[in-house]
């Protein structure tokens, strides 16, 4: 049976999703620029709110390159987004901290 994923995006310039060519994942992307200074925590937004099946959920983890690319981490490690979070205004966000340097995403 095919699961459907409904998908609103914030607005019309936010790329749209779509699986990579190898594995499984969807890559999401920052919906607006940010500077993070060196030590700051901040919530990039990631320009999606989904309705996800019941019974599943998705999983917001960084790529391999996000460190060596940008110098930031993921705050909670890997951030769990259940079925029930489907609201139109439940915004998906990548809760990044800035551990070396100001960056700019």
């Amino acid at each position: 049976m095919t699961k459907v994923i409904t998908v609103q995006y914030l607005n019309d310039t936010i790329e749209k999703l779509q699986k990579i060519d190898k594995g499984d994942w969807i890559d999401l992307r920052a919906a607006y620029d940010y500077t993070i200074k060196k030590g700051e925590f901040t919530l990039i937004h990631l320009g999606v709110a989904m309705k996800l099946p019941d019974g599943y959920e998705a999983h917001l983890a960084p790529r391999s390159s996000t460190y060596s690319k940008y110098g930031v981490i993921q705050a909670n490690s890997v951030g769990v987004v259940d079925n029930s979070y489907c609201g139109p205004s439940d915004w998906w966000y990548f809760p990044a901290i800035a551990l070396e340097k100001d960056v700019e995403i």
